[in-house]
């Protein structure tokens, strides 16, 4: 029986399709190899840490209180009108909870439907590059060519990895048939944070041909060393072009809750949930007024979790930096970027099947977010070296695998 189908595209945009079957993703396998091996498991995005307990305490008053059925379909009043506050509380954006704002089951499915929503076959879709695996998979989907901005690299004064945009790269990646540009601002897998020059280059160039811009912005409150996260819709010109995605996962440390949101005007906003009805529908009843008691937490709660997430971030850099890795500073996010060649591995995908063995630590490499061969061709230097270590950890965690890669690195120094 042929099984193949639209499945067979997007799992080989995503690097997956191999001889005709389906791999799992780098996260899933890496994860499954720490917990095979014991290792300390730096490569998937997930928290060790518990969420604020008013936000886990309204969860569970739910769920006793009997909120375990289907919520509406475009989600809780009392959490659609708690994002409406957040959007305008933290970026001055107005947006009317009623008819521009549909809760989603996380930001994965709040993509997924928009891609699915309003690429056409042939179309044009622009994303930075590395990307989210997500992406190349549901552009694939939906019958797109995937286009890319290029992350280009340099070394600091102090020996450090700098990661960045080009405003002439944005231009290029441009064409006549670009019909969406999903921006990915905080970065992930890098934590760059996208310059005020770059965000507005972006917008100019897609109301220049009408297009649409996407931003996944689950990060958005995890920013560091005074960096302020700025929505593509705050930008002149944006905001009634734009389909901005969050999620509640990242910022109060409940991935698997998987509530997200989607704010956009009401067209753009109908196309989307004609997508979404056909997807999940609906989900996570007793979670939604939890995460809208979280959206209503005062600023000092968001400025707690991205500061301890910061002296996490130091405690990992700091330690891959005394190893001998060439490290990047992330602004914003959950990840570290770290280059391997100073230690001799030229190769970050070999390295991070042999890490769980020989250093017991479980890193992810960064070309599983390239396009195939697209990491050799990396502006400013092959990225094929590159590790990606998650700092969302908790401390004994971080400081088991910066000991255990200390030995590991000591014969390569």
């Amino acid at each position: 029986m042929d099984v193949n189908g639209p499945w067979t595209r997007a799992s080989q945009a995503a690097g997956l399709l191999v001889d005709g079957q389906a791999r799992p993703t780098v996260f899933a396998r890496m994860s499954a190899l720490a917990a095979r091996t014991g290792a300390a498991n730096l490569g998937q995005g997930f928290p060790d840490t518990d969420p604020p307990e008013v936000v886990a305490e309204a969860a569970v008053a739910a769920i006793r209180a009997g909120r375990n059925q289907y919520p509406p379909g475009a989600g809780e009043a009392v959490l659609r009108e708690a994002v409406a506050e957040h959007q305008q509380r933290f970026h001055g954006l107005t947006w009317d909870p009623a008819s521009e704002v549909l809760v989603t089951t996380g930001a994965t499915e709040a993509l997924a439907a928009t891609l699915l929503a309003l690429v056409r076959p042939g179309d044009e879709v622009v994303t930075l590059e590395p990307f989210y695996d997500q992406y190349a998979a549901v552009i694939a989907l939906a019958g797109g060519v995937h286009r890319t901005i290029p992350v280009s690299s340099r070394t600091d004064e102090r020996g450090d990895l700098v990661l960045e945009v080009e405003e002439a790269a944005v231009a290029a990646a441009f064409s006549a048939r670009t019909r969406l540009v999903l921006v990915n601002t905080p970065h992930n897998p890098t934590g760059l944070m996208l310059p005020s020059p770059v965000l507005q280059r972006l917008v100019d160039e897609a109301a220049a041909i009408d297009a649409v811009l996407v931003t996944d912005e689950v990060y958005e409150h995890l920013t560091y060393d005074g960096a302020v996260h700025t929505p593509l819709a705050a930008l002149p010109g944006a905001q009634d072009r734009t389909v901005s995605i969050s999620s509640a996962g990242k910022t109060f440390s409940v991935t698997g809750w998987k509530i997200g949101w989607v704010t956009a005007r009401p067209a753009l906003l109908t196309a989307i949930t004609g997508v979404k009805q056909w997807l999940t529908y609906t989900s996570g009843a007793p979670f939604q007024g939890a995460v809208a008691e979280g959206l209503r937490l005062p600023d000092a709660a968001f400025t707690t979790i991205a500061e301890d997430l910061r002296a996490r971030r130091d405690l990992l850099v700091g330690g891959l930096r005394e190893i001998g890795f060439r490290v990047a500073v992330p602004a914003s996010g959950y990840f570290v970027v770290a280059d391997a060649a100073p230690l001799g591995e030229a190769d970050a995908a070999a390295l991070a099947e042999r890490l769980p063995a020989e250093a017991g630590v479980v890193g992810i490499p960064l070309s599983a977010f390239y396009r195939e061969g697209a990491a050799a061709q990396a502006p400013g230097g092959d990225a094929r070296s590159y590790l990606r270590l998650a700092f969302c950890k908790d401390v004994p965690t971080i400081e088991q695998a910066l000991e255990r890669l200390d030995a590991w690195a000591a014969p390569h120094r």
